[in-house]
Order: C-alpha cells, then sequence, then structure tokens
C-alpha cells in the first residue's frame, strides 16, 4: 500500500510539466491554430526560467521570465500564423527546433560564467521549490501524502486549469474565444474582436507553457542546468489535447494518467513482469501515437474538435 501511495504522488510531479503543457495548448487550438511548437516554448521557458533564477536568486522573477519566454515563443508564432498567415504547422515545428536549439546555445553559453562547469540554482530558489508543508492536513494519513505534500508548480498547474475551465466554459469571452475556433467568420461577423483573441489566447498559452518549462530545468533536474531538459514532453502534451477534449479540467486527470506511465519504470515489480527499461521509457510516446491514431481515424467533431483548427482565417474573403 505504502508502495502505491508513493507512485501515485510520483505520477503526480510527473504529469505536472504536461499539465501546464496540455492547458496552454488548448487554448490555442480552442480560436483554432494547432501549435506544434509547444515543445520549443517549454524549452524557451525552461530556459528563461533558469538563467532568470541563476542570476537573480529570486524564485518569483524565475516564474515571472519563464511565462515570458513562453509568451515570446508564442508571439513568434502568432505573428507568422495571423498575421502573416504562414502555414500552421510548419512554423510550429519551426518554432519547437528554434526553441530547443535557442536554450542549448543559452546554456552552454551560460556554464562559461560558471567556475565548477555547472550551473545549479541557489539554495534561495530551491528553498521555495521544496513540497508545501500545511500544518494539521499534510501529517494526515494517506489523504496529506496524496493531496497536500507537492511543491508549488502542482498546485499552480492545477489552479491554472481550473481557472482556464471556468474563462472557456463559463465566460462570456470564453465563449467568444471558442467560437473564434469554430468559425472566425462569423464572429467577427458578430462583432468579436477575431485577431486581438487568437493573439492574447496564443500567448496566454505560451505563458503557461514556458512554466512547465520552467517545471523541467528546476524541479525535474533538481535545479541543475541540463541540455535539452523538456525531453519530448510537449509533444506528449499536443497528444493530451485531445485525451482531454479539449477541455482544462480533464487535462488534470489526462496529464496524471500519462505521469504514471512515465514513472511506471520504478514501481513495477520485476516478479511481475520483467520488462527492459526501455520499453517503460518509450510506453508513454507509443500511448501518445495510439491517441493520435485513434482520434484521426474518428475524425469526430462530437469531442470538442474546433471546427476551424488549422485553418488560417482571411479576413477579405468573409
Amino acid at each position: 500500500m505504502d508502495m502505491f501511495i508513493k507512485f501515485l504522488v510520483a505520477a503526480v510531479l510527473a504529469g505536472t510539466p504536461l499539465l501546464f503543457g496540455t492547458v496552454g495548448e488548448i487554448l490555442s487550438e480552442k480560436v483554432g491554430h494547432l501549435n506544434l511548437g509547444v515543445e520549443g516554448m517549454m524549452s524557451i521557458g525552461a530556459c528563461s526560467g533558469f538563467m532568470a533564477g541563476y542570476f537573480s536568486d529570486s524564485f518569483a522573477f524565475a516564474l515571472i521570465a519563464a511565462a515570458l519566454g513562453g509568451a515570446l515563443g508564442a508571439l513568434i508564432y502568432a505573428f507568422l500564423t495571423v498575421t502573416l498567415m504562414a502555414n500552421q504547422n510548419v512554423t510550429g515545428l519551426t518554432l519547437t527546433i528554434f526553441g530547443i536549439g535557442l536554450s542549448n546555445f543559452i546554456g552552454v553559453y551560460a556554464l562559461g560564467f560558471s567556475e565548477t562547469g555547472t550551473l545549479k540554482l541557489p539554495d534561495g530558489i530551491t528553498a521555495h521549490m521544496r513540497n508545501i508543508h500545511i500544518p494539521g492536513l499534510s501529517d494526515l494519513p494517506v489523504v496529506g501524502e496524496l493531496l497536500f505534500s507537492y511543491n508549488p508548480f502542482v498546485y499552480l498547474g492545477i489552479l491554472i486549469a481550473i481557472i482556464m475551465g471556468l474563462y472557456l466554459g463559463r465566460t462570456q469571452t470564453g465563449l467568444n474565444v471558442q467560437s473564434i475556433g469554430e468559425n472566425p467568420a462569423a464572429a467577427d461577423a458578430a462583432g468579436i474582436r477575431v485577431i486581438f483573441w487568437k493573439y492574447f489566447n496564443i500567448l496566454l498559452g505560451g505563458a503557461i507553457c514556458g512554466i512547465g518549462g520552467a517545471y523541467c530545468s528546476m524541479i525535474i533536474n533538481r535545479g541543475v542546468w541540463i541540455s535539452n531538459n523538456v525531453g519530448g514532453l510537449g509533444w506528449i502534451a499536443v497528444a493530451l489535447v485531445i485525451f482531454a477534449g479539449w477541455k482544462p479540467v480533464n487535462a488534470i486527470g489526462g496529464s496524471f494518467v500519462f505521469g504514471a506511465l512515465r514513472v511506471l519504470k520504478y514501481y513495477m515489480p520485476k516478479s511481475v513482469i520483467d520488462l527492459p527499461v526501455a520499453f517503460y521509457d518509450m510506453l508513454p510516446f507509443l500511448i501518445t501515437a495510439l491517441v493520435l491514431v485513434i482520434s484521426s481515424m474518428r475524425k469526430s467533431r462530437g469531442i470538442g474538435l474546433p471546427a476551424a483548427l488549422g485553418l488560417n482565417y482571411y479576413r477579405e474573403e468573409r
């Protein structure tokens, strides 16, 4: 039982960066833009957040820098696809290549400022990344460890997912935003500022992805800079959007399921089934591929897929 609880806790921790990436991508897709640059935005956020924390010794500044870094990557994508009408798929893939390359370049360059040849976050930063202890609640048996024993990123990710769910489904602005993803021409004719809300959602989604990237560089890597620290999680997040049915709240459960797949290799008893470690490393990506294949075969519009997803809006053709 104790091992199972530890497995669930590890699944939550491993799924947290996926939660940020998934919610960020949902916001972009809800205005009709399939942004395949999640990996790139997370990489830029990972780099900007880590470097800001390293040089400023401020956790809050690191989070802000990570969000701004992700938003900057999203701004590049938005300008190319919304204003210049570039192909969304090509632009997203290019953003991923650019983001990973830029992050690694800055990381290698920053190593020149370290006398030890490594970059490690100051103790003032790592102190803020430790698990939060809530007196009374954290000490409860089983429930305390499952619900009240995580680092600030976990609670922030869940809070953002809930707020974004309310924003999209319970506010007039959110409903207007969703109408843009369904039929931008009709939304434009109804007086909705299509271009503004496309930019707003894409940049907000990029900022959330950037915070997810900071989780990778600051938590997963234990405060030590490592190149390619996002490690493909952005691609899993793209598939998780489908798994969550384009609903931010559903992304909470979906991200933790995929988080469980990521840590399964550490908790699967070899006496039950003895498989190579490489199989468990492949498993999240295999499930991701299956989700994409099955969703493409179904071609269902009833599961939340925006009707105008991937289609650029030419206002002159309205």
